[in-house]
C-alpha cells in the first residue's frame, strides 16, 4: 500500500512545486494561469492517490470538486485575461495597473 502511494505522491509534489514556482516568478498572465492549473492537478493527484491507498472515496470526491473548480477558474480567469488584454494590449502582469481602478 505504501509503495503504491509513493509512486503517485512524488509526481503530485513535482506538479504542485513546479506550478508554485512558475506562479511566483513568471510575469505572463497566461503562464501564471497555467501554473495555477498545474497546482490544482498536483493536489488532485495527491487526493486520488490517498483515496486509492486507503480505500476511502472522500479523496475521489474532492478530486471531482477540484475538476469543477478548475473548469470555473478557466472560464472566469480567461475572461479576465482577455478583458485586461483588450484594455492594456499586454498580458504581462508587471504592466498591469488597472485592477485598482
Amino acid at each position: 500500500m505504501e509503495d503504491c502511494l509513493n509512486e503517485f505522491l512524488a509526481p503530485a509534489l513535482a506538479l504542485f512545486a513546479t506550478g508554485l514556482i512558475g506562479a511566483m516568478f513568471k510575469r505572463n498572465l497566461i503562464t501564471v494561469f497555467m501554473c495555477v492549473e498545474m497546482m490544482l492537478i498536483g493536489a488532485m493527484l495527491a487526493f486520488v492517490a490517498f483515496a486509492s491507498a486507503y480505500g476511502d472515496m472522500s479523496g475521489a470526491v474532492f478530486a471531482f470538486f477540484i475538476l469543477t473548480i478548475g473548469a470555473a477558474e478557466v472560464a472566469v480567469g480567461l475572461a479576465i485575461i482577455v478583458r485586461l488584454f483588450k484594455l492594456e494590449n499586454t498580458v504581462s502582469a508587471s504592466d498591469m495597473n488597472t485592477l485598482g481602478d
